[in-house]
């Protein structure tokens, strides 16, 4: 069975820095992309970040320079890593297993967590 829990998400002032993460099992690491998806209150849920083994790591513009994902495959963990997050970063952070090529396209995705809440906020 395919399971993925993200922990780390709390109340982060803006321009601090905080730590996601995804633990995965049921499947293994390297043959998956693995994505970060948000979604803020009363809007879509949207990808931001997308590591995988083929083709490397991306990263939507709205998050380019500040949030950096990475992994450590002998643990089927990812990690996010937001520096200087923003107001406007506050929402539910979810991470989804899904091809092996990286999409923003949340239907591309069939397994997710539950979820972590980031509130950015003074």
């Amino acid at each position: 069975e395919v399971q993925l829990v993200e922990s780390g998400g709390t109340l982060v002032q803006p321009g601090g820095s905080l730590r996601l993460y995804c633990v995965a099992s049921g499947f293994n690491f390297d043959d998956r992309a693995i994505t970060w998806f948000r979604q803020a209150p009363g809007k879509e849920r949207e990808g931001f970040s997308c590591v995988s083994g083929r083709t490397g790591t991306f990263y939507d513009d709205s998050v380019t320079g500040r949030f950096f994902i990475s992994t450590d495959n002998a643990k089927n963990t990812a990690f996010l890593q937001l520096n200087g997050p923003k107001p406007e970063d506050t929402g539910v952070y979810y991470c989804a297993a899904g091809p092996y090529l990286c999409s923003f396209v949340p239907d591309d995705y069939d397994s997710w967590g539950q979820g972590t809440q980031v509130t950015v906020s003074s």
